[in-house]
């Protein structure tokens, strides 16, 4: 089943890049009592996202906090390391790199997409939502092979 407007962020652990190496961080230190933009994407390193989809953030990323958003999340089903080297090469300091290596949160949330056959095997769908103490409030899941409405710009839009 596929999480939508209303539905609570379930229970899962992330990781992000710590001072030590990878520290595990839960979908409730990310989303209980802040409002969140997060957006998740097939992979780090790959075409449209390192050319498109993190760059937009990364370029609106005042404009959005700017509008009541305590953080953005950048997720994919990589590791830490592979997302912190991403975050660091796209200059995205003001965003929350969250690795999601065993497609936990993904599964969970029923945006997986089964690339097997192309050798990447499961990712993340490209989806943008805004969550408001843990409870979704937006989502913006792209067609297959889409991007039109996880951009940056549509959600500073619908952010009001």
């Amino acid at each position: 089943m596929t999480i939508g407007i209303g539905d609570r962020i379930p229970d899962a652990t992330l990781h992000v890049m710590g001072e030590k190496g990878p520290q595990a961080v839960t979908t409730g230190e990310l989303f209980a009592g802040k409002k969140v933009v997060l957006f998740a994407l097939p992979g780090a390193f790959t075409p449209t996202c390192s050319a498109a989809h993190l760059p937009g953030y990364v370029v609106k990323a005042d404009d959005i906090l700017g509008k009541g958003v305590d953080s953005i999340v950048c997720l994919s089903v990589n590791d830490a390391f592979v997302m912190d080297a991403w975050g660091k090469a796209q200059n995205a300091e003001k965003i929350t790199m969250v690795a999601d290596g065993s497609a936990e949160f993904t599964r969970a949330v029923g945006l997986d997409l089964d690339l097997t056959a192309r050798g990447m095997g499961v990712r993340s769908d490209r989806y943008a939502m805004i969550v408001d103490d843990g409870v979704v409030k937006l989502l913006n899941r792209e067609a297959p092979r889409q991007f039109e409405v996880s951009d940056a710009d549509t959600i500073l839009a619908a952010l009001g």
